[in-house]
C-alpha cells in the first residue's frame, strides 16, 4: 500500500486524547442511565482490544482499499480557484468513497468491533441518510441486522437515501416525534439500544454521544486527515494554510482536522447558519455548554437547558449539539467555527457543479462558502484544503423541488 493508503487506518499518533473519563477538559464524559453503563464499558474494552490488535487494522485496511476505494483522491479545483481569484482550493474527495461519503470509514470499523463483541443487531440514527446507507452497507457486508431510525422530515428531504437503505436490507423506522429530524432519530435509537443492549450495538455516526463514541469515531475517521496531509505534501509540496470542513456533530471535520492539530494550519469548522436569523444550527458559535445525548458540549438550548428548534437546509447539519472534541478545540482557540447560511450554501453548491462538474452534498456546500472566502483573502500563494465529505445525489430531489424543476 502507498504511504497515503490505509495501513494506518484508525491508528494515528494521538494528540488531545480524552482522559480516563472520556473528557476533553470539561467536555465529553458519560451522562447516561445505569442500564447503558455496562454496554459502554463493554464497547470501550472491545475498542481498546481492537485498536491494539494488528489483525483488526489489517482487516480494516483491506476493506478500506478493496471495498471503500481508499485512498480517496486529492483534487485541485483549478476552475474554482481561478474564479475565486485567490489561493489554490484542494478537495479531499470523500464523495468518491463507496456509498458516497466519509461515513463508511466509521461504519465498517464499528461493524467489525460489533462482530468481535458477538453482536448480531445494529441500530443507528441518520439525518442526511449517508450514515444510514453506510450502516446498511456494513451490515450487509458482515451479515448483521440493520435498524435505522430517521426523522420523518429527513425521510422526505432525503428520499433517495431512504430507498438505498431499504435496497441494502435495512429496516428504516420513521421518527415522528419532535421536529422529525436528526435529534429525534437519535433519541429513538438510544431508546432501542437501552431496551436491547445484550445483542445490539449502537453504531453512532457522528463524533458525539457518551464516551467512548467521540473518541472511537474520531479514530476511525482520522484516516481522512492522514491521507490528506501526505497528499498535500506530495502534490503541493507544503501543508495547507487552512483546512475547512462542515460541522454538524462533527465526524468528517474531526477526521480531517486531527492530523493537522500540531501544525501551523488554521482549522475551520463551518456550521449551519440556516436562514441567517434566529433559525440556525450553530451549536458552537451560538450555543451554551450543556448536556445532550450523553455528553457535555455546546448545545443550542435555552437558559433552562431545554433544546431549542434548529434549522438547516442540510439534514446532516440540522442538529442542536456538537462533538466534545470540537468543543475543546473551540474553547482552547485551536479551531475556528463560522456559520454559512442556506442561501450562501446553495450558491456554493451551484458554483462547484458548474465550474468543476462535481455535485457536492449540501453539508459540504457550507464548507465551500467559507473556503472560497478564505482562499480569496489568502491570495495566490496560499492553499486551502476542503473536506468534501459527501456527494449531492441525496439532495437532488430537495433542490429540484426548491427550484421548481421537474
Amino acid at each position: 500500500m502507498s504511504s497515503t493508503n490505509t495501513a494506518q487506518h484508525g491508528t494515528p499518533a494521538d494528540a488531545y486524547p480524552p482522559d480516563d473519563m472520556g473528557r476533553w477538559g470539561e467536555f465529553g464524559g458519560r451522562f447516561v442511565p445505569e442500564t447503558v453503563m455496562a454496554a459502554l464499558d463493554e464497547l470501550e474494552a472491545g475498542m481498546n482490544e481492537a485498536f491494539a490488535d494488528p489483525a483488526f487494522h489489517a482487516e480494516l485496511a483491506l476493506l478500506a482499499r478493496d471495498f471503500v476505494g481508499r485512498p480517496t483522491p486529492l483534487y485541485l479545483a483549478e476552475r474554482l480557484t481561478e474564479d475565486v481569484g485567490g489561493a489554490r482550493i484542494w478537495l479531499k474527495r470523500e464523495d468518491l468513497a463507496h456509498t458516497g461519503a466519509h461515513k463508511i470509514n466509521n461504519a465498517l470499523g464499528q461493524a467489525i468491533i460489533a462482530k468481535r463483541l458477538g453482536k448480531q443487531r445494529i441500530v443507528a440514527e441518520t439525518g442526511a441518510g449517508q450514515h444510514g446507507v453506510a450502516t446498511a452497507t456494513a451490515c450487509a457486508r458482515f451479515g448483521l441486522k440493520a435498524v435505522v431510525y430517521m426523522g420523518e422530515e429527513d425521510m422526505r428531504r432525503q428520499r433517495p437515501n431512504v430507498v438505498r437503505m431499504k435496497m441494502l436490507g435495512a429496516e428504516v423506522i420513521p421518527v415522528t416525534n419532535g421536529a422529525g429530524t436528526l435529534k429525534d432519530a437519535l433519541n429513538d435509537a438510544i431508546r432501542d439500544w437501552i431496551a436491547n443492549v445484550e445483542d445490539t450495538h449502537y453504531l453512532i455516526g457522528t463524533a458525539a454521544g457518551p464516551h467512548p463514541y467521540p473518541y472511537l469515531v474520531r479514530r476511525l475517521q482520522a484516516v481522512i486527515g492522514q491521507e490528506s496531509r501526505a497528499q498535500m505534501l506530495e502534490r503541493a509540496g507544503r501543508l495547507p494554510d487552512a483546512v475547512v470542513a462542515c460541522v454538524g456533530g462533527g465526524s468528517n471535520a474531526i477526521g480531517i482536522f486531527h492530523s493537522f492539530r500540531d501544525d501551523p494550519v488554521r482549522l475551520i469548522g463551518v456550521e449551519a447558519g440556516g436562514t441567517g436569523g434566529a433559525l440556525h444550527a450553530r451549536s458552537l458559535s451560538g450555543g451554551k455548554v450543556s448536556i445532550l445525548h450523553g455528553s457535555r458540549s455546546y448545545v443550542l438550548c435555552d437558559d433552562d437547558g431545554q433544546v431549542v428548534e434548529t434549522h438547516s437546509i442540510s439534514a446532516g447539519l440540522d442538529y442542536p449539539g456538537v462533538g466534545p472534541e470540537h468543543a475543546f478545540l473551540h474553547s482552547t482557540g485551536r479551531a475556528e467555527f463560522i456559520g454559512a447560511t442556506d442561501d450562501e450554501s446553495l450558491v456554493a453548491f451551484d458554483r462547484l457543479c458548474h465550474l468543476e462538474g462535481i455535485i457536492p452534498a449540501l453539508e459540504t456546500s457550507h464548507a465551500l462558502v467559507i473556503a472560497e472566502r478564505i482562499a480569496h483573502d489568502l491570495g495566490p500563494t496560499g492553499d486551502v484544503l476542503v473536506g468534501l465529505s459527501g456527494r449531492g445525489d441525496k439532495d437532488v430531489d430537495q433542490i429540484a423541488a426548491r427550484r421548481g424543476m421537474e
